[in-house]
């Protein structure tokens, strides 16, 4: 997968080895086969950060189970409009990984995509009001109608029993279930998309590659400046378009990046860990995500969960995400990430961010002084039994949460993704986290929308769309959404 030498234009290059990149390189490939695309990767394998199996929580991210999607409004009704996109983007997902299958490009969806079920669970009088009427608004919506909802406390022992056991009648608690979950390795999914790339359409990824900087050329193209990491031999290597889909580093190169669009971006780095079961009878009596309420204070990422997971062929069971803190941007990263990402134009964003989010600053340092007895502790609010020898430490990966300018508060916290561009489009940058992963394909999209409109509107860009990904642009009805729903299910083996 590595060619040495790199020629000199490009239509595309694609900096970082991640899912991001991936997704965007293989469906510009797919759309227009003869588009020249690079892809340049630090470190010596594809999916070593973010897309790594135990740097995410592995959740096809749906909004089946996810609370922070339904925020509750200052009336007390729950808003349920960030779920639905946040459902039809990940449909979108299941209908290009389907397409991959169709095409042959992919034989056992298994190897990377199991059926597991989702669950929302909560206990307190307030969550259980919260959850019942989370339920209500989403039993009266197509893409959630088959939701189910229970108080009873022998429903839930055959949902997820571990969680039950020791459970009193007079605990007040409730849960809700969608069986159409996913559990995700997007490792395993991330490095198959590379092989396809350099197998089917000789797009291989040059490894120890380093994008140091990014400049302007008169023509309207772009150069990047790069550096072999064994050699030290520095190239430069012009293209019409650039994504800089570096994960937590993507902040960085961007601000080498002459647009006015960057002004004002920073970014915090949020470090995580895991708790994972080493007790193999503990893990066979779990099957199921479990995701309950953040805490106070806490960014939406850190929504505690108990979830199963298929890591390097083997069941797994995990709890958390606790989060830390590592002024690095990435896990291979350096510990001057933070300081080289601060500037003139994004100190007021950055001190805006912090005095509006003064609760996530005390979560956070609450969380970096636990100890592993801490961890075990909110375990046990999921596993009231839960033995610390049965449990070890995974540190998970970096996430940098990307704060952007605002008017009114100086600069506020972006959850989600975002998308900065030049422009002309000729320059693409992909910033942020959660769902990331899961709803790659339909961010890559709107990133191909941008960078290449000619190719999206053609009438033959059109029609190859509508095969690889037949709800894109769609109006989504209950007849279209059941119709594909059921194709992707049985073409993915879910």
């Amino acid at each position: 997968m590595n060619r040495e030498i790199p020629k000199n234009h490009y239509d595309l290059i694609c900096v970082g080895g991640g899912i991001m990149s991936a997704n965007l390189a293989l469906m510009a490939k797919m759309l227009k086969p003869d588009l020249s695309i690079l892809i340049l990767e630090r470190l010596g394998d594809v999916a070593q950060e973010s897309s790594a199996a135990w740097n995410n929580a592995g959740t096809g991210h749906s909004a089946l189970c996810e609370l922070n999607y339904c925020p509750e409004q200052e009336d007390g009704s729950v808003s349920i409009k960030k779920a639905i996109e946040i459902c039809k983007q990940f449909e979108i997902t299941k209908q290009f990984w389907a397409h991959l299958v169709e095409e042959g490009f992919i034989e056992d969806p298994q190897r990377f995509l199991k059926p597991i079920p989702h669950h929302s669970w909560v206990t307190g009088e307030k969550n259980v009001a919260f959850l019942k009427k989370r339920f209500e608004a989403f039993k009266e919506h197509f893409m959630f109608d088959s939701i189910t909802y229970t108080e009873q406390i022998d429903k839930m022992k055959e949902w997820f029993p571990l969680i039950m056991h020791n459970r009193t009648e007079d605990e007040v608690m409730a849960g809700s279930r969608i069986d159409r979950g996913t559990e995700v390795n997007f490792g395993v999914l991330t490095k198959r998309l590379y092989e396809i790339l350099a197998t089917e359409f000789d797009t291989p990824v040059h490894f120890h590659k380093e994008v140091e900087d990014l400049d302007p050329l008169d023509n309207g193209n772009w150069t990047a400046i790069t550096k072999d990491l064994k050699t030290g031999n520095k190239q430069s290597i012009e293209a019409d378009h650039i994504f800089i889909g570096a994960g937590g580093g993507a902040l960085l190169l961007l601000e080498t990046v002459e647009i006015e669009e960057k002004d004002g971006f920073g970014g915090f780095p949020v470090s995580g860990g895991w708790l994972v079961c080493k007790n193999k009878e503990l893990i066979e009596q779990h099957n199921a995500k479990v995701y309950s309420k953040a805490g106070e204070g806490a960014p939406p990422m850190s929504m505690p969960h108990l979830d199963t997971r298929y890591v390097d062929g083997e069941k797994q069971l995990m709890f958390g995400p606790f989060a830390g803190f590592s002024p690095k941007f990435l896990k291979a990263g350096s510990n001057l990430d933070l300081v080289k990402s601060v500037n003139f134009k994004n100190i007021p964003s950055m001190l805006g961010a912090f005095w509006h989010n003064l609760d996530l600053t005390k979560y956070l340092i609450g969380q970096i002084t636990m100890t592993f007895d801490d961890r075990m502790n909110e375990l046990r609010n999921f596993i009231k039994d839960a033995k610390n020898e049965d449990w070890r430490i995974e540190v998970a990966g970096q996430r940098v949460q990307t704060i952007k300018r605002d008017e009114f508060e100086g600069g506020k916290l972006e959850f989600g993704t975002q998308i900065v561009s030049g422009s002309d489009g000729k320059i693409t940058c992909l910033l942020g986290a959660s769902p990331g992963a899961s709803t790659a394909p339909k961010i890559m999209l709107d990133v191909l929308e941008q960078a290449f409109p000619e190719i999206m509107n053609s009438p033959e860009g059109k029609k190859k769309l509508k095969e690889i990904v037949p709800s894109y642009k769609e109006e989504i009805t209950k007849v279209h959404f059941n119709k594909e729903l059921q194709r992707t299910t049985a073409i993915l083996n879910l």
